[in-house]
């Protein structure tokens, strides 16, 4: 190598080492205008990754992988494949190249003597296979070999990378105590410096804050994202700040700082479009939610199209749905999201479990609703954290509620208020509370139920979350349901009515038209007609009048 050659590629490594890409890229070029170098190649591509140019970024790796492949070594192109199976999946989606890839690296590296790149192999497809495949069995496995891999090779950098990985996948496993024991140790390991890698540093953070996010511990991840935040600033770790970004805005969402999360969202979205753009997905989805939970239902539709097929989105859909009083779409939307999740992919299935029983026993439909509950109970109760049990504990209330046993919804709603003050959840607590005063109503304590609405109105009203609010007032105007109310198990005692036709019925007993009745049960016009219309085909009548007069003889109004 030539005297000035050598002097510029030490000058790119020694950039890269201390985070300068726009030095690093100079240098790198420097280089490759004298000779055609797979490993100036290599670390150009790496500065270009840093400074989001993609087209340098493909045009240098796949030129390296060519250059070492040329040489016949062997794993430098295997990992050069990694490389790119990962560009591939983040800077166009293209998954399926992506996979075609990291095949081709397996293949490279399949009798080889033990290096890092099988690390860094099962490394990122432990990522693939939980992220996108949604299989935390297999991305378990692959993270216990890299780390078994990198520990045999004194490789720290990447035994950290790998246990983060395998952490986040024993929690969404359901594994909670045992991935948060890794996790906690990841934590350990980064703020004792002894990873130095600034690619394995920020993956490391990143699955950490995912894991917490899964679980709802948004403490630990509050912490971390001020922390991967602070060094993505001080080393200009531009790509890991925009998804930092994303993952940060849904603790703001959560603690109820609803103007921090969307300027975090709107910030993070942007800069990926215009970089990243297969990587918007989630930053959409969770900006959508925060529009839903505003109560602007067609703006967060909007987003959650945009999303496409991002789970969040999936989910959002179903929510957004149900909001607009769609019961049997949005059960058709829930069973879709979890009929792509694994069973055993426990942590993600938790939010649409509890949609999927709420909406369930909105229809009658008690059997599923439990069914449905039983599975978030198991998930909670191998979480035991607090925000999962909030969870358990309102689905819960709510069966407990439209099944005619107020007394026991009081006590599950009474924990589940109690579980998301602890958390600092103040939407969570404050629809709780909502669900809260109609079990009171239903008890006959209309004072203690109007201090639920007043202390959720007082929660909701600073967040502007105008539909929530919308409900938690018409609990105090609607009708209290009577003590006698069958369970929904027992259709045949009243006419085999559901819980909403019958609502419906008895508020076309008080004289409300189907607009009327619409705006009061939050839902569409065109359902109060469809409501109607099948209470008069179960009840064997012609007229809404007959039928208030047929369901008085059966005592079920």
């Amino acid at each position: 190598m030539q005297p000035d050659v050598s002097r510029h590629a030490d000058n790119g490594r020694s950039a890269l080492a201390r985070g300068d890409w726009d030095g690093a890229k100079r240098a790198f070029e420097a280089v490759l205008g004298q000779e055609e170098s797979a490993e100036a190649l290599e670390g150009l591509g790496l500065a270009a990754w840093w400074l989001d140019r993609a087209d340098l970024v493909f045009d240098s790796r796949e030129r390296a992988y060519r250059a070492y492949r040329e040489r016949g070594d062997i794993a430098a192109a295997a990992r050069v494949a990694v490389w790119i199976a990962w560009d591939c999946a983040t800077f166009r989606g293209e998954h399926a190249i992506a996979a075609g890839w990291l095949q081709r690296a397996r293949r490279l590296l399949d009798g080889q003597p033990a290096v890092l790149e099988h690390a860094w192999l099962a490394l990122r497809s432990a990522v693939f296979a939980l992220l996108d495949d949604g299989n935390p069995e297999e991305a378990e496995a692959l993270g216990a070999e890299a780390i078994r891999i990198s520990q045999a090779l004194g490789a720290i950098d990447y035994e950290v990378a790998g246990r983060a990985i395998h952490g986040f996948a024993e929690i969404t496993a359901g594994r909670v105590a045992e991935g948060l024991r890794e996790l906690d140790e990841v934590s350990a390991a980064v703020l004792a410096g002894e990873v130095k890698d600034y690619v394995l540093m920020g993956l490391a953070c990143c699955y950490l804050i995912a894991a917490c996010d899964r679980i709802r511990d948004y403490d630990r991840a509050a912490q971390w994202c001020d922390r991967l935040k602070e060094s993505c600033k001080k080393w200009g770790l531009r790509p890991l700040f925009a998804v930092c970004r994303t993952q940060y805005a849904s603790v703001c969402m959560w603690r109820g700082a609803w103007d921090e999360a969307e300027r975090e969202l709107s910030a993070a979205t942007d800069e990926l479009a215009a970089s990243r753009p297969a990587m918007t997905g989630e930053g959409l989805a969770r900006l959508g939610e925060l529009r839903r939970r505003q109560g602007k239902l067609d703006e967060a539709m909007s987003l959650f199209d945009r999303a496409g097929a991002h789970p969040l989105a999936a989910l959002g859909r179903a929510m957004v749905t149900f909001d607009r009083g769609d019961l049997k779409g949005s059960v058709d939307l829930a069973e879709r999201y979890l009929r792509k999740l694994p069973l055993q992919n426990r942590t993600e299935r938790a939010a649409g479990l509890e949609l999927l029983c709420r909406v369930q026993m909105e229809l009658g439909d008690i059997v599923d609703a439990r069914m449905a509950l039983e599975e978030l109970n198991d998930i909670a109760a191998r979480a035991q954290t607090a925000p999962l049990r909030a969870s358990a504990s309102l689905a819960a209330g709510i069966v407990a509620s439209r099944s005619g046993d107020p007394a026991t919804a009081r006590r599950f709603l009474e924990d589940a208020v109690d579980l998301f003050q602890r958390g600092g959840a103040p939407f969570e607590m404050a629809r709780t509370r909502v669900e809260l005063a109609r079990a009171l109503r239903d008890l006959g304590r209309g004072d203690a139920a109007a201090e639920e609405v007043r202390r959720a109105v007082e929660e909701l009203t600073p967040l502007h979350a105008d539909l929530e609010l919308a409900r938690a007032r018409d609990v105090l105007t609607s009708a209290p349901a009577t003590t006698a109310q069958p369970a929904p198990e027992r259709r045949d005692e009243r006419g085999g009515l559901t819980i909403r036709e019958l609502e419906v019925l008895r508020l076309i007993s008080s004289g409300l038209s189907n607009n009327a009745i619409a705006q009061r049960l939050f839902i569409s016009e065109h359902t109060v007609h469809r409501h109607v219309a099948n209470t008069l085909t179960k009840l064997s009548v012609s007229s809404r009048a007959a039928a208030v007069a047929h369901a008085a003889r059966m005592g079920i109004l």
